[in-house]
């Protein structure tokens, strides 16, 4: 908590001390979303970390958040393929697409061969089958001084608002099973028991349920898993809140399963669907 932060950025707290300013967030803030420094939103984490290098940058898709000039892309598609998929797309910009430096259709972070000070993700982490593994490769490609920051949806703010935060021991089972690919459970809960992607509504309250559990979806999902025959589909394996993730980076540390610990983990921001989390090599 950034306390010169809160005061300048909210006039009603200004002449809030310091306790003042911690009991009142854990009273208040929190549940209303204030933000409490500069990093816990997506400009004010980017603008922290763009300048650091050697850095690499892990789907970027069109929107990349590093500078082209200092940064390396890892991506499941190569450029072309990536330029081929955002054109169709309203919201999507193929002139965004950058050099695709790695690539990997499962995100397989083996294949990257080079050291990073800092590694960069955007609403990437919860694709991962295999989170265990990949926090490890993480580590793996990180110097000794290097961090990895992340952009993690909330799922309490995003379409998975009713699936219930991922817990440590889904985690270590997947990774014990080897995972590389989603389960059918993940594929059925992606196209048939989300809601609306709308931030805002959530943090209203407002999270409808139209079409959820629909039976024809569900047969598509099976369908589609099934035509995949053991192939790679793009959906969430996993769930998170500030909370969980923390909850979960932390323990995983603690028992030796990866060399990342969790620095700064800050809580969703109003109207956001994402929070904004720092990792650390041990």
């Amino acid at each position: 908590m950034d306390f010169d932060f809160c005061r300048e950025r909210h006039e009603d707290l200004r002449t809030f001390s310091d306790q003042q300013l911690k009991t009142h967030y854990e009273q208040y803030g929190r549940r209303e979303g204030r933000l409490v420094s500069l990093a816990a939103s997506r400009a004010g984490l980017i603008s922290l970390v763009r300048t650091i290098a050697p850095a690499l940058e892990i789907g970027p898709f069109d929107r990349p958040i590093l500078p082209r000039e200092t940064a390396k892309f890892f991506d499941v598609q190569p450029s072309e393929e990536l330029r081929k998929r955002a054109a169709p797309l309203d919201d999507r910009d193929p002139d965004g697409v950058p050099h695709i430096d790695y690539v990997s259709p499962t995100g397989d972070l083996s294949i990257v061969d080079d050291r990073f000070r800092l590694v960069v993700s955007s609403h990437a982490i919860e694709h991962q089958p295999d989170l265990v593994g990949h926090l490890r490769h993480v580590a793996r490609i990180l110097d000794a001084d290097g961090c990895y920051a992340l952009l993690i949806p909330d799922c309490r703010y995003c379409f998975d608002h009713f699936l219930p935060p991922s817990n440590v021991g889904a985690v270590i089972d997947a990774h014990l099973e080897g995972r590389r690919v989603h389960r059918l459970a993940s594929v059925i809960e992606h196209h048939a028991l989300t809601t609306h992607n709308d931030s805002l509504r959530h943090w209203h309250g407002d999270h409808a349920q139209e079409g959820r559990g629909d039976v024809q979806r569900i047969r598509n999902a099976i369908a589609e898993w099934q035509a995949a025959a053991g192939g790679y589909i793009d959906v969430h394996a996993w769930q998170f809140t500030p909370q969980s993730f923390r909850e979960i980076t932390a323990t995983l540390h603690a028992l030796g399963l990866t060399g990342l610990r969790p620095l700064r983990v800050y809580e969703t921001p109003h109207g956001s669907n994402e929070f904004c989390a720092v990792l650390v090599k041990d």
